[in-house]
Formats: C-alpha cells, sequence, structure tokens
C-alpha cells in the first residue's frame, strides 16, 4: 500500500507589488501582472515635452492697408470725377461755343472835376460829376445773361485815386442782343488827405489831359433753356480815357476811342477776392 506524503507547510505566496496610479499591479522586474510594462514616473531632463497642438494665430491686417485702401480709390474716384467733368465741358463748348459778354464806354463827359485847397493847406476837396453811356453785348446765340445793378467806379489811371462813383440798374441781357444806357451819372464830393492830393495834383496840372479808367462790379447768372448757374461775380474795367478838364460851365468830352473794356470774373474765398 502506497504512502502518501503531506507538506507539513503551506508554499509561500509570491508578494505581489502594489499597483501604481491605480493600474495594474507591477512586479520586481518592471513588468506589471497582466504581462505589460509601466511607464517611468521619473523626471527625465533629456526627455521631450509632449506635443500641444498650438492654436492658429489669427491674421490681421494692419490699419496701413486699410489707410492706403482708402486713399487710392479716394483719389481714383476724384480722378474719375475730373475726367467726367472735362468731357462734358468739352462736349458743352463744342455744341455752344460760349463767349463772354462784351462792354464798351460809348462816351464820358465831365462836367466837374475840381480840387480846392484851403490857403494853409491843412485840408482839400475833391468835387466830381461824370456822365457816362455804357453799351453792353451778348454775342452768344443760346446763352441769356442776368445782371444784378452794378457799382460803377472812376479812378485815375496813374495815381489810381478814387474820383467818383455811381450805379446801373440790373437787367438781362438776352441771346444777340445789346443793351445800352445813357447818362449813368459818376460823382463824388470827398475830402482828401495830403498824400492822395499830392499823388492827384500832378495829373491835373498835364496838358494832354487826366488818364482815366472805370470800373463796373456786379454779379451775373447764365441761363442755357431751364438750365441756371449760381450767380457769378465779375469786374468790367475800361483802360485808355483821356479826359481834359473843363472850361466854364460846359462839359469836356473825354476821349474814348482807345478805351477797351475786359470782362474777368471776381471769385471770393472768405475774405479775399480774386
Amino acid at each position: 500500500m502506497s504512502e502518501k506524503v503531506f507538506p507539513s507547510a503551506k508554499p509561500a505566496a509570491t508578494a505581489v507589488p502594489p499597483a501604481v496610479n491605480g493600474g495594474a499591479p507591477v512586479n520586481m522586474n518592471g513588468t506589471t501582472a497582466n504581462g505589460g510594462t509601466t511607464k517611468s514616473h521619473l523626471y527625465n531632463p533629456t526627455s521631450r515635452p509632449p506635443y500641444r497642438p498650438q492654436p492658429y494665430p489669427r491674421r490681421h491686417r494692419p490699419r496701413r492697408n486699410y489707410c492706403c485702401c482708402c486713399c487710392f480709390w479716394t483719389i481714383l474716384i476724384i480722378l474719375i470725377l475730373a475726367l467726367l467733368v472735362a468731357i462734358a465741358g468739352s462736349v458743352f463748348y463744342v455744341l455752344y461755343r460760349p463767349n463772354r459778354p462784351s462792354f464798351t464806354l460809348a462816351s464820358l463827359r465831365i462836367h466837374r472835376l475840381n480840387l480846392t485847397t484851403t490857403g494853409d493847406s491843412s485840408s482839400s476837396h475833391l468835387s466830381t460829376l461824370f456822365n457816362l453811356t455804357i453799351s453792353s453785348k451778348n454775342p452768344n446765340s443760346h446763352l441769356s445773361f442776368s445782371y444784378d445793378p452794378f457799382v460803377v467806379s472812376c479812378v485815375s489811371s496813374n495815381s489810381d485815386v478814387f474820383i467818383g462813383n455811381g450805379t446801373l440798374p440790373a437787367f438781362v441781357s438776352n441771346s444777340k442782343n445789346e443793351t445800352t444806357f445813357k447818362g449813368v451819372v459818376v460823382t463824388t464830393s470827398i475830402d482828401l488827405d495830403a498824400e492822395t492830393v499830392n499823388n492827384l495834383r500832378p495829373d491835373l496840372k498835364k496838358k494832354n489831359g487826366i488818364l482815366l479808367k472805370v470800373q463796373m462790379d456786379t454779379k451775373v447768372t447764365v441761363k442755357m433753356g431751364g438750365l441756371k448757374s449760381k450767380k457769378v461775380g465779375i469786374r468790367v474795367s475800361c483802360d485808355g480815357v483821356k479826359g481834359v478838364l473843363p472850361k466854364g460851365k460846359s462839359p469836356s468830352l473825354a476821349n474814348v476811342s482807345g478805351a477797351k473794356c475786359k470782362v474777368d470774373l471776381r471769385i471770393k474765398i472768405w475774405r479775399w477776392t480774386f
């Protein structure tokens, strides 16, 4: 009969290391109980940090680009508008051939031109009276001019001394029309200072007469069919008039054969007039 052998003690159980961070238990050789391996949690200075994707940066267009774009489009629009205006002006000129109105100083009579000075030369007085005939002509076929009242002034050409003023009524000059005004009175009665007297007296003593200039200032509106422009200031200057002092009560007739009248625009910007 065979004899059974019973061990005297139970075999020692193999110690199982505790689990790392709640994972599978780890053996002494670095393997887990299920046969896997664990990662070392010790700091390694040569190891690379884990890759983390960076957010894609937004590209902002600098403000300088916006300013450049705004300047470019502004200049382009201005150039296009200027080109359109130039084209429209060229078409208008070709179709209608506009011309400036013309003025003529037909006659100038000097009734009075007296410069009197007191005995002690303390004061001087100028008294003048002129009678003018002025005509205006519109050479255009499709344009008409509407004038405001004129301010007529008379000055000496050499010394540029004011010697009289008057007015001319408002009127409308239609196409191919000529308007004449007779008996336009220009007069003054003022006291002059010593400097003005010294400038005017040599002109009055000239044998061939005093050179005069007539200026007329007004505003005009141009009409073409149903179109109407804004009022624009103009100045009419008639230079080259030779007048002589009257003798007695009879007026003297000035020589206006060499007088030429030109029309200039008077553009006022704030306080300056060009």
